[in-house]
């Protein structure tokens, strides 16, 4: 089967970002929000009053996340479309808008009596969103009063998230001068991190250099946008009177610190194992210790190691059919429906990403963001946002705010279909190369989660402790950089990569702060499932279905024990899926064993 490489936005909104259609759309958005506004201002405090500006609000933020996602579509394959950055300062005006209306409607039911709450939430269109409401309340009774979050949430608009937008905007117009094929090219981000790939370490290594070099050089316009996002923030949470950094997203991520503390802690005590996988990995690339650009690096392997899009395709599917026919159902429609972008082309934003388009369809789509080149790490990032495409898809049906789950569980299904592909890719293989190979992959994808992600999550809280005294420069942020790889890598690299805070998107995200540690959790909570899905036969696909319909409607540690009967406080369950990476350095270790005696 044929499978497109580039996706297809036109059935979204024909024309991209010169769309009359979209263009319309959002006009029509900005009167229904100005009639809606003033519906929220004239209302009482009624119930069923309330109930109908609850439920109705749901389907204003559709209308905007639909433009959102539009418009991030067509900035990421197109980093110089201008129009299309113009757009996004829009949609984020309007949803700024739609932000302080519902603030407006959280000052009401903080208001409400304990029994006229009650009375609210019996109301039958908000019955599936009854989770979501009071954690709302919740939350709302521990914030600024509602005219001061207001002011905050408008001040925000030109500040803090256009700090992010300007992240975006220079690493769209940097370039990465590269020399291959007797030429010099300029490459983008994206590109450049592809080369830090290759299986020849030579060319790893230059790239790398390239890319240390790039960004060193425009470090200081980095560090203003990372202590300008972090003031604020610091800020803000000081004016709500919180102390600790973690208290937001550990709050957005449902979950409680003992639980992040217990998977920290057992990864901790897990690490000599990945540091034996990590030593005989040198000893297979003929270096004495990995350098910060070997860590993810394939083995060389006899024979070529690309696979085509289409041919990964095929695999992605047919493997999803053995552990879940209806996701490889899923993945198939939705790669052969054009869901997808992943041409290898200039221009286009780094990285992956799967959104959601909750007005297309029959009950919304999803596309997915990547750059691929035929690396087997490439098999698992599209099997990774397909993975997440499918959480969506599972969620089909509900409420708006009843499929408004956390990114540590969402994270979970995007792990559980890399799991998938990556372990039967090992099992299949026939030659012991290719086996070592696909094996050291997958074992390497772990060490992203267990030691790079938690170099990012340590950094992050030493620089936050760092910026409440003031801001840092550029080399204070490399310094940070490079004590939190070396702590999480247990100084077991030859060389590290300091501006990696200014190369990395996640520091400079507005939406979600800290936004690392939820990778973790969703890869050793989906190792969890996964070894329940290899025993679990035909009756495992719809208990999982049903996991993924909970992700937004209770906490982890709840989500855990009702699904799975596990404490996520107690390190047993995080043992318990780190197994599964023992298992594999194990078999890696023992494929190995005579290679290095040669």
């Amino acid at each position: 089967m044929k499978y497109p490489i580039t996706w297809d936005l036109e059935s979204v909104f024909a024309g991209g970002s010169e769309s009359t259609e979209f263009a319309s759309f959002i006009e029509e958005t900005k009167a229904y929000i100005n009639k809606f506004k003033s519906r929220v201002q004239q209302s009482g405090d009624s119930v069923e009053e309330l109930a109908e500006l609850i439920d109705e609000i749901q389907q204003l933020m559709r209308r905007t996340r639909q433009a959102g996602a539009f418009i991030s579509c067509l900035t990421a394959a197109n980093v110089q479309d201008k129009k299309a950055l113009q757009w996004q300062g829009t949609i984020r005006t309007y949803g700024n808008h739609i932000q302080q209306i519902w603030t407006e409607i959280e000052e009401k039911i903080v208001q409400f009596s304990s029994e006229k709450w009650q009375q609210l939430l019996q109301q039958p269109q908000l019955a599936p969103i009854t989770f979501y409401l009071n954690e709302t309340r919740d939350k709302a009774s521990d914030k600024l009063p509602p005219e001061q979050e207001r002011l905050a949430s408008k001040l925000a608009l030109d500040g803090y998230h256009s700090w992010g937008s300007f992240y975006n905007q220079l690493v769209g117009e940097l370039q990465f001068p590269f020399e291959e094929d007797g030429e010099v090219k300029q490459l983008s981000a994206g590109q450049i991190q592809n080369r830090m790939n290759h299986t020849d370490r030579s060319i790893r290594q230059k790239a790398f250099g390239v890319a240390e070099d790039v960004w060193q050089q425009n470090s200081d316009s980095f560090a203003t946008t990372l202590n300008s996002l972090a003031g604020f923030r610091l800020q803000l949470y000081e004016a709500r009177g919180w102390d600790e950094v973690l208290k937001e997203p550990l709050a957005i991520n449902r979950m409680q610190e003992q639980t992040l503390q217990t998977m920290w802690s057992t990864i901790e005590e897990n690490k000599p194992m990945l540091h034996q996988f990590m030593e005989r990995k040198a000893e297979l690339l003929n270096v004495e210790k990995l350098a910060f650009y070997d860590v993810f690096a394939q083995l060389p392997v006899e024979g070529e190691q690309k696979i085509s899009y289409e041919d990964a395709c095929d695999v992605i599917i047919k493997h999803f059919k053995t552990v879940s026919p209806k996701l490889a159902n899923f993945a198939e429609m939705a790669l052969r429906d054009g869901w997808v972008e992943a041409e290898d082309r200039p221009g286009k934003r780094p990285g992956g990403f799967c959104t959601g388009l909750p007005l297309s369809g029959e009950d919304g789509e999803s596309r997915i963001f990547m750059t691929y080149d035929g690396s087997l790490a490439n098999v698992a990032t599209l099997a990774h946002e397909l993975g997440h495409a499918y959480h969506s898809h599972c969620l089909k049906g509900l409420k708006p705010f009843a499929r408004s789950y956390a990114m540590n569980v969402a994270e979970t299904a995007s792990t559980f279909a890399e799991n998938i592909v990556s372990d039967a890719l090992v099992k299949e293989a026939e030659q012991e190369d290719l086996k070592l190979s696909l094996l050291e992959n997958k074992i390497s994808r772990s060490l992203a989660f267990f030691m790079n992600i938690h170099s990012r999550f340590i950094f992050e809280k030493n620089f936050y402790e760092a910026r409440k005294n003031g801001t840092l420069s550029a080399n204070d942020l490399n310094q940070l950089m490079e004590e939190a790889q070396r702590e999480a890598f247990g100084n077991a690299l030859s060389e590290y990569s300091p501006t990696f805070w200014a190369s990395k998107l996640h520091f400079h995200i507005t939406g979600v702060p800290f936004y690392n540690f939820p990778y973790t959790f969703g890869f050793l909570f989906s190792l969890g499932i996964y070894k329940r899905a290899l025993s679990g036969g035909e009756e495992f696909e719809d208990s999982y279905i049903d996991l993924l319909r909970d992700t937004a409607s209770m906490k982890v540690e709840d989500l855990a024990e009702k699904h799975l009967g596990v404490d996520l406080t107690q390190s047993d369950f995080w043992q318990d899926a780190l197994n599964v990476v023992k298992e594999d350095i194990e078999e890696f270790l023992e494929l190995t064993k005579e290679k290095v005696k040669q």
